[in-house]
């Protein structure tokens, strides 16, 4: 049981997209989801610097373009028995299961970060990594300082969010056996500091057509597999200020019997966490056009 999995926020690079503009039809099809999303994706993805590709409105829309393009790139997708997305990722999901268009795709994670731009812009907020330790013990000093536990990410990785004044204390004083790391992101996203941002991609979603997904697809919010498109469109719409529970999705994909994890461009992060929590599952990491003669042998050799 190959799955495919759709990377989050932050695995997005300087020129990352230029391989992709080889392939047959790509230049066409970025296009249309600049378009879409209301962003300038060919020139985001081959010609922008870091700075400019952080930002959260362009780095959204970005990440599910890349996602989706290197997905239709992918030859033995019909092979794929399950999908999921992290954060943002979730856009790319919905796409690849059938329960959004990618047209409706790409103008909803448009959408959705220009509204979470804007929530972040409202106080100084951020983000940072916190790498192993006690899990409880990391979530009792969170709590203390006043921060929020917004991504159990699985493999002894967790993501406060919060204050920066509250993150910096959290640098400062880390639980004993961590490393903090400062993420390059504009907000405390999956937080409560997100509730003006959930509000105006509900009025969005309200009117957008779902189908019920063509395959397995887990979400977020608790690691269960959704059957229900509409279901899965509500949960998109709360996970903006919600925890993502990946941590959840990969007990879920363990317990599904996956033998093989896919992960879309830019890939590398889901990846790296599989081999920590999914220890000797096969992973592949779609970065590049080159990597999907890999992800296809995979394909056909783990569903033979």
């Amino acid at each position: 049981m190959i799955i495919a999995v759709f990377p989050g926020q932050g695995s997005q690079s300087p020129g990352f997209l230029t391989p992709w503009l080889a392939l047959d039809g790509a230049a066409d099809r970025l296009s249309a989801y600049s378009e879409w999303s209301g962003v300038d994706l060919v020139a985001a993805g081959t010609e922008w610097d870091a700075d400019r590709i952080r930002d959260t409105q362009v780095a959204q829309p970005l990440i599910v373009a890349a996602s989706l393009l290197s997905w239709n790139a992918l030859a033995e997708r019909d092979r794929i028995a399950g999908v999921a997305g992290h954060s943002v990722g979730e856009f790319a999901a919905a796409a690849a299961a059938g329960i959004l268009s990618e047209e409706d795709a790409l103008r909803l994670v448009g959408l959705r970060g220009r509204a979470m731009a804007d929530a972040a812009a409202a106080e100084q907020t951020g983000m940072s990594a916190v790498i192993g330790g006690d899990q409880d013990a990391v979530v009792a000093r969170l709590e203390e300082l006043g921060l929020t536990t917004a991504n159990y990410n699985g493999g002894g990785q967790i993501v406060a969010a919060g204050s920066l004044e509250a993150l910096a204390a959290l640098t400062a004083e880390p639980v004993g056996g961590t490393r903090v790391i400062p993420l390059q992101v504009a907000g405390a996203f999956h937080t409560r500091y997100m509730s003006a941002a959930v509000d105006t991609l509900a009025a969005a979603v309200a009117d957008v057509e779902t189908n019920d997904p063509a395959t397995d697809v887990w979400t977020n919010r608790d690691g269960s597999i959704v059957r229900s498109g509409a279901a899965f469109a509500d949960m998109l719409v709360n996970q903006v200020a919600s925890p993502v529970r990946w941590d959840l999705c990969m007990e879920s994909f363990a317990t599904a019997g996956v033998t093989g994890i896919i992960e879309l461009a830019p890939a590398g992060t889901l990846i790296g966490l599989a081999k920590r929590a999914l220890r000797g599952t096969p992973g592949i990491a779609v970065k590049t056009p080159e990597d999907l003669t890999a992800a296809e042998a995979l394909l056909i050799g783990g569903n033979a």
